[in-house]
């Protein structure tokens, strides 16, 4: 099952990304002392005790801003809460409770999902704790008076937001139907490509960017085999703030990611390959997943000889993290190479779930030693005593050495080469495992 999602949302200014920042270990967020500068909502993957969950910092929500950024903030806080599992809420107990926590407090009772209330800059329990009961009048149940600055009463918030994460539905465990995910940005095709694929209009399509609202699950058949498609949602577009519709749809694409066996990364022909595009991949890379860049609107392009060679380069080169990406040039609107995709995401499967034995690996590692010496360090030499694979999807391997410090990046990266040459793995990203294990 898909790790639980938690929001972290509240007003402008009172310590979201503080707070985001203590809980993933690292200062990922802006923080300023202006409010309302969180304009990017971030993500972070967490583990608290045995417990992991994908951790969103959200916008400030202004109940009645007209600001058309805040505004937008809003809108972004709305999808975070529509999304999350669990909403961590956050109120400021220096300001006290102000008229605009209600407004905010009544936008989450309306979401019917489960609620934490932290209360925020409590650097003293002892005298604070008075003013933190005045957050009782929300009506959204105990508050929990925490300091994000100083990290006080982080494990009491922690404990109130994993007892509301949902039980493991055995039933979704057992649909063992591959999920596809499609993600992009707004506008570059996405739910044209499954409407196509589905030979119906299931998702409403517009010229508006982001018109899918939710994360949309289609069960298609294709040659007697069953997929599932999740359709990742953007926004409905109110303005031409166009950067800050762009980063409306990272945490979708991290939702329907972490759901996802395959990824089909959709790329707009016309534009071309986007640093945005590069974040999303970055998603499905860091997951392990399957992926497959799919050049939509390929029959827009004014082609010659070269253009496919000069397209593909220039995709390499965005994103050179993940060479293993398999490249398809396709057309939602005419059908071009559709069948094609299906082959593909098979292919791709496959390699996710594929085994090598010991006794081959260890083989492949012996030759490339000896092709290549490993590297040394002050008179001490790298030495490479064994390669195992320890389980799929992605495919990961550990390998036991002399010093773990002497396993240099890009040696990895050529003994990944060299087990790429022998069974390919296109498609998918392979991990690696370097431990220590003493001589003799």
């Amino acid at each position: 099952m898909s790790k639980p999602i938690v929001a972290i949302v509240g007003r402008p200014n009172v310590g979201k990304s503080t707070l985001f920042n203590a809980l993933a270990g690292e200062r990922i967020s802006i923080v300023q002392d202006t409010p309302g500068v969180t304009r990017d909502r971030i993500y972070a993957d967490v583990t608290w005790l045995n417990m992991a969950f994908t951790l969103i910092d959200t916008g400030g929500i202004e109940p009645e801003s007209k600001d058309i950024i805040l505004s937008q903030m809003r809108e972004q806080a709305q999808i975070a809460i529509d999304t999350a599992d669990v909403i961590i809420f956050i109120t400021d107990v220096r300001q006290g409770l102000v008229d605009a926590d209600s407004k905010v407090a009544d936008m989450l009772r309306r979401s019917a999902k489960p609620v934490v209330l932290a209360v925020n800059k409590v650097d003293s329990f002892e005298k604070l704790m008075p003013d933190v009961y005045e957050f009782y009048n929300l009506g959204i149940g105990e508050p929990v008076p925490i300091s994000a600055v100083s990290k006080l009463g982080l494990g009491d918030l922690l404990e109130e937001v994993a007892r509301h994460f949902p039980a493991d539905v055995p039933e979704e465990t057992e649909d063992d139907r591959p999920k596809i995910a499609i993600v992009g940005k707004p506008n570059v095709g996405k739910s044209s490509l499954i409407n196509r694929l589905a030979g119906e209009e299931r998702v409403i399509v517009s010229d508006i960017a982001g018109t899918t609202r939710d994360a949309i699950d289609t069960e298609l058949k294709y040659q007697g085999r069953e997929y599932v498609f999740i359709d990742t949602a953007g926004l409905r577009r109110k303005n031409k703030i166009k950067e800050e519709i762009e980063r409306f749809s990272i945490i979708r694409a991290v939702t329907a990611v972490e759901r996802a066996d395959v990824v089909i990364l959709v790329i707009d022909a016309t534009e071309g390959v986007t640093e945005q595009d590069a974040k999303i991949a970055g998603i499905a890379h860091e997951r392990g997943k399957g992926v497959i860049i799919a050049v939509n609107k390929w029959d827009a392009i004014e082609k010659n000889d070269k253009t496919v060679y000069r397209y593909t380069e220039r995709i390499r080169e965005i994103l050179s993290f993940m060479p293993y990406a398999e490249v398809l040039f396709i057309s939602a609107r005419t059908g071009q190479r559709l069948s094609r995709l299906f082959e593909m995401i098979d292919v791709v499967l496959e390699n996710q779930t594929l085994r090598v034995s010991t006794g081959v690996l260890n083989e492949i590692m012996s030759e490339a030693v000896a092709m290549q010496q490993p590297p040394s360090d002050k008179g001490k030499r790298l030495k490479l005593y064994y390669i195992t694979q320890v389980s799929v999807k992605p495919p990961t391997f550990v390998i036991f050495v002399n010093d773990k410090e002497l396993m240099h990046f890009s040696y990895t990266r050529y003994l990944e080469n060299r087990i790429r040459d022998a069974f390919g793995f296109k498609g998918t990203a392979l991990r690696f495992i370097i431990r220590e294990r003493k001589e003799g």
